[in-house]
């Protein structure tokens, strides 16, 4: 049996992921110490998990592989970028192997204790174009709790106000105009629940206290407006514009303005209802009515609860928000329990999830 073989028996069963924290230029991360039940609860520069990546982070003087999944199977440990690397169609499905070849999907849990700074990612024809990429890095918020820092709330900023140009833009980046920077973009209160669409080209900040799960194309292209953090972190010329220079790095945004009206219109989106029982709710978040690049959905189960998923051609994750219980797949039992992250393969026909007490699993999806 070649090691090719050996890695294609675990496209069969469900794959839970090691910890995967990953470093970033701001501080934050207590709130993912409390969802993995780990103690203790603290903020540092790891305030990211990156969840079923094969894709590395970018950054200066970090270790080579850092931001790679590395999952559990009976005989070891593997990244799942190898495990895929053995059979594409098997464990992408196969439009998807054929398509992207990779998952084309990033999935983050993300706690920020500080204001993150003001950033855009490129779109698909910005990324093609200047960075050679297919893929570019349109994303999504889906907020899961919060919390009060320095007696301020938990908001995000987004979108463009009405008038601004790319010369006055330029100009506030130039003087390094923080406050008139943000002053540029729409200030919004946020509470769990609450979803985002963030389009590449759309300017946007998080605020400090949000705790979000994000979901989006497979890329670390960010580029950011502010040299320095909230935190007095100086940042790169590499992480200000990805080497294309800052005038390249202006054009990367969008200079469509609107009201905050049109702006919750445009990115706030409201989770529907597709299917409920006694014993479960199974709402969509984000679908292809907002993008084909990646899909959220989420299950909540009752106590005793069960629901069960039948293969849609391509893998998904399941990420256990809270609650704990058992999976049945190819005839077979797993636990769940509160902090997992479980990648399913394309070659899984059906997965039952059967729930002790109340449970949260938001299951992502990659591209249509």
């Amino acid at each position: 049996m070649n090691m090719n073989t050996d890695f294609q028996q675990y496209a069969y069963i469900p794959l839970k992921q090691f910890s995967n924290r990953v470093w970033r230029t701001y501080e934050g991360g207590a709130l993912i110490d409390k969802w993995k039940n780990d103690s203790p609860e603290v903020d540092g520069s790891m305030p990211e998990e990156w969840i079923m990546s094969t894709v590395t982070a970018r950054g200066k003087g970090r270790p080579e592989n850092e931001g790679l999944s590395m999952v559990q199977t009976p005989s070891g440990t593997y990244s799942l970028k190898e495990l895929v690397a053995s059979n594409k169609e098997l464990y992408l499905g196969k439009a998807l192997a054929d398509k992207f070849g990779t998952t084309g999907v990033l999935i983050k849990m993300l706690d920020s204790k500080e204001r993150l700074t003001i950033q855009v990612h490129p779109d698909k024809d910005y990324a093609k174009t200047m960075l050679d990429s297919a893929f570019g890095k349109t994303e999504s918020w889906y907020v899961l709790n919060k919390r009060e820092i320095n007696g301020e709330k938990s908001v995000i900023y987004m979108g463009f106000k009405e008038g601004v140009t790319r010369e006055q833009w330029e100009i506030l980046f130039k003087n390094q105009d923080i406050e008139g920077m943000l002053d540029c973009l729409h200030k919004i209160e946020v509470n769990p629940g609450d979803a985002y669409m963030i389009y590449g080209g759309v300017p946007h900040a998080i605020g400090s206290g949000c705790f979000l799960m994000e979901v989006q194309e497979p890329t670390d292209y960010t580029m950011r407006v502010e040299k320095v953090t909230p935190a007095g972190l100086t940042i790169s010329d590499e992480l200000i514009h990805q080497g294309v220079g800052e005038q390249n790095m202006l054009d990367c945004f969008h200079y469509d303005g609107c009201s905050y009206e049109e702006a919750l219109k445009r990115w706030k989106v409201s989770p529907k209802t597709i299917d409920s029982s006694d014993k479960h709710t199974l709402n969509t978040i984000f679908n292809e009515s907002h993008t084909d690049c990646f899909g959220l959905s989420e299950l909540d189960l009752t106590v005793n609860g069960e629901h069960s998923l039948k293969a849609n051609g391509s893998f998904f994750v399941a990420v256990i928000y809270y609650g704990e219980g058992t999976i049945i797949s190819g005839g077979k039992e797993y636990s769940f329990a509160q902090g997992d992250e479980i990648f399913f393969s394309a070659a899984i026909e059906e997965v039952v999830f059967k729930s002790k007490i109340a449970s949260k699993i938001l299951l992502c999806y990659p591209p249509k």
